[in-house]
């Protein structure tokens, strides 16, 4: 007669081994996206998913930054167009742009509008400097990336403040 499991086994084993993948080495975490022309890295904790450009809602008396509000599956969340906010010109609203919904762990329903999205990126090996302050990493070709420091970002006086 063959082994059966009940349910809590199986549920448990299913755990076990989620748990299991979620500390091997081999992850990579980082997500690499375009904001006016740089590249940067967005931590995969830090957002819940990245979406194509939803329809927008504008907002009056606003900062150019901040583009609007989009309804995302009945929530609402205020979409910072990062290029803008980072003084480097404004996204294009085109297809290839998307919006990285900020986790829900900040209890912040925000949405960073990017020019769009150059994939997963394993900069654990790469070269590192720093620059103004900042962590600058270089790529097996030399491409730099900045690293965006998404509490940090919430925690800005300037990015809390949306009303010129």
């Amino acid at each position: 007669m063959s082994k059966r499991l009940n349910l809590r086994e199986f549920q448990q084993n299913l755990i076990d081994r989620l748990q299991a993948a979620d500390l091997s080495e081999s992850r990579v975490s980082t997500l690499g996206v375009e904001i006016a022309g740089r590249n940067w890295l967005v931590d995969l904790s830090q957002i819940d998913e990245v979406l194509p450009l939803p329809p927008l809602t504008v907002v009056p008396f606003t900062k150019p930054w901040f583009r609007g509000v989009a309804n995302v599956r009945g929530n609402l969340y205020g979409v910072i167009d990062m290029a803008a906010y980072e003084h480097s010109g404004a996204a294009s609203g085109d297809a290839n742009n998307r919006v990285l919904m900020v986790s829900e762990r900040y209890a912040f329903n925000a949405a960073l509008l990017v020019n769009r999205v150059l994939g997963l990126r394993d900069a654990r090996k790469w070269r590192q400097s720093e620059v103004g302050g900042q962590v600058e990493y270089h790529d097996e070709q030399g491409i730099s990336w900045r690293k965006l420091d998404m509490s940090g970002l919430l925690e800005q006086a300037e990015f809390l403040q949306i009303s010129v």
